[in-house]
């Protein structure tokens, strides 16, 4: 695996995947699922990607004076639709303050199992030739764009969203997803020209994809499973 692809170990992530592969569990606990893993990943992740750094002082309840601390830098967080909505309570309440949330609608197209963008809110466009505009007086963009899918299969969707998220002027993407093919996570780990652009974080990865582009043996379409869309 790439240097830039991470993998999580962790023994209760572990024992909630397991749960959460089953067809018996139903959309209230898949639901919990993908919060309880999304929120170890996210843990992982940014234990590594952000740095605590010195705010000021406050005061205790005792009125003992201590030093406070906050988190750089500057965040956002894109998750992609549907799916990724069941990981953004689990991001929010890791972090310590609020942050930006943009959305990204993309789906696979079923015979190609091509990404096609349908949803787009980031705040900003870069002015081009042809659409020029005057840029805002404060930078909207983030430092870091945290992209949040539950599934990366065959990676074409993470790599429409980086892409997207690189050119929108953020310097850096965290892709942070609960199960991932290893072919996904090459493609994605790819993305990005410079060291240090791109961190796929996985909860965990399968070897392989079935001819419909699922991972075998995966977890089925998470976004049918959260919202009871399943034979759609």
């Amino acid at each position: 695996m790439a240097s830039n692809i991470h993998i999580s170990t962790h023994p209760c992530l572990r024992a909630k995947l397991s749960k959460l592969r089953s067809k018996d569990a139903n959309a209230r606990e898949t639901k919990d699922l993908v919060q309880e893993i999304a929120l170890i990943v996210a843990c992982e992740a940014l234990a590594s990607e952000l740095q605590a750094v010195p705010s000021g002082t406050g005061e205790t309840p005792l009125g003992y004076p201590y030093s406070t601390e906050t988190i750089e830098p500057k965040l956002a967080l894109v998750p992609i639709l549907r799916s990724g909505l069941g990981m953004v309570d689990a991001l929010q309440a890791l972090l310590p303050f609020p942050v930006p949330v943009h959305h990204l609608g993309l789906f696979r197209e079923p015979t190609t199992l091509q990404p096609v963008e349908y949803y787009n809110n980031l705040p900003y466009h870069r002015p081009t030739a042809t659409s020029p505009s005057d840029p805002p007086p404060i930078s909207p963009y983030p430092d870091i764009a945290i992209v949040l899918d539950p599934i990366i299969a065959t990676g074409g969707t993470s790599v429409a969203a980086i892409q997207t998220l690189l050119e929108w002027g953020v310097k850096k993407v965290i892709v942070i997803t609960i199960l991932a093919s290893e072919g996904g996570l090459q493609r994605a780990a790819t993305e990005g020209g410079k060291d240090g652009e791109v961190e796929i974080w996985a909860g965990a990865c399968d070897a392989e994809v079935d001819e419909r582009g699922m991972i075998r043996p995966g977890m089925g379409d998470v976004g049918d499973r959260l919202f009871l869309t399943i034979g759609k």
